[in-house]
């Protein structure tokens, strides 16, 4: 099992844990200006606040997690964007959305890195400029993820 599997629920757990007590803040804040009621099930969040949540996950451009393990801790980091280029081992990403850039990044991704290619294994250099991608980077494991952007 490789280590960004084992520690994939832990990113994602961390991930939800962030933006659900920035999601909370914020409502908390709203909820203390507005004089509406709400009734539901004790623990239970409104599908308003579901949503941003998982609209907030999906709008992640460039993050690091440290997470706990048993020797220590480790560091994950995620950055989604669209591929620039590829020379050699090296992944240059413009980070941000099809409009608005974030920064330019250049990886260097391991060669026994794991790339996916629209779903199928694939090698670093098969990956083309104008795709999507996101990279996983942990310290022992690194994945890539591409796919074709969407017209």
């Amino acid at each position: 099992m490789t280590f960004i599997r084992r520690h994939m629920k832990l990113v994602t757990i961390g991930a939800v844990c962030a933006a659900a007590g920035g999601g909370a803040g914020a409502i908390a804040t709203a909820g203390a200006a507005s004089t509406s009621t709400t009734t539901g099930a004790p623990g239970t969040l409104p599908a308003a606040a579901t949503r941003s949540r998982r609209t907030l996950l999906q709008r992640a451009v460039q993050g690091d997690v440290v997470l706990a393990t048993r020797n220590g801790f480790a560091t994950v980091s995620l950055n989604r964007g669209f591929v620039q280029s590829v020379r050699g081992q090296q992944l240059t990403i413009r980070e941000g959305t099809k409009k608005e850039t974030y920064k330019t990044v250049t990886l260097t991704i391991p060669a026994a890195a794991k790339v996916r290619d629209n779903g199928k294994p694939a090698s670093l250099s098969a990956l083309s400029a104008g795709q999507r991608v996101g990279v996983v980077q942990g310290p022992k494991r690194t994945l890539v993820i591409a796919r074709n952007a969407r017209p």
